[in-house]
């Protein structure tokens, strides 16, 4: 039988992608700040940036640098219109994608919103050690991310595996 693990806390920043939503305004990213909260993680940093490729490739490399923060959520950007550049911003930052989340992303959200799940980029990866999952912009897709699929990867008790015993910042230490 397998030896119990303590629940290890993790800094987490989130980024909201949007040219119209403010702090105030932003139910996502709210959305996001609570359910890691609740989890007993702790915010690591939260801002948010217009659709532009560069303030988001910015904000998230400053937080990849940081020894301070272990897991990067974004949300938004993640469409196919015009604007919606969070997979371009991202993927040249990461280390190596985690195909998987994406893949099971869309599976998880056909069950609510059918084919539109096409239209969805959501992808997660890694870099530097860092854990990175961008969201749409939905709440709903949001709190699908999360409690589905993220949640349980952040949790150290998650068994047969999960993401937390893989950040070299907790295992170096």
């Amino acid at each position: 039988m397998d030896t119990p693990r303590d629940f290890l806390p993790l800094a987490i920043a989130v980024l909201t992608v949007s040219d119209t939503r403010t702090l105030e305004t932003d139910k996502s990213g709210a959305l996001l700040v609570s359910r890691l909260e609740d989890a007993g993680h702790l915010l690591g940093d939260r801002a948010l940036e217009p659709d532009d490729l560069y303030r988001i490739r910015a904000t998230v490399s400053a937080w990849i640098a940081d020894p301070a923060i272990q897991v990067i959520l974004t949300t938004g950007g993640t469409g196919v219109t015009g604007r919606d550049g969070t997979p371009e911003a991202i993927l040249p930052l990461l280390d190596k994608v985690i195909e998987g989340f994406g893949e099971m992303f869309r599976q998880i959200s056909w069950e609510d919103i059918g084919s539109s799940t096409l239209q969805s980029r959501a992808l997660a990866g890694v870099a530097n050690g860092t854990y990175l999952f961008c969201l749409p912009g939905s709440s709903n897709a949001c709190a699908t991310g999360w409690d589905r699929l993220i949640a349980s990867q952040l949790d150290h008790r998650t068994r047969p595996c999960n993401l937390v015993e893989l950040i070299p910042r907790l295992t170096e230490v």
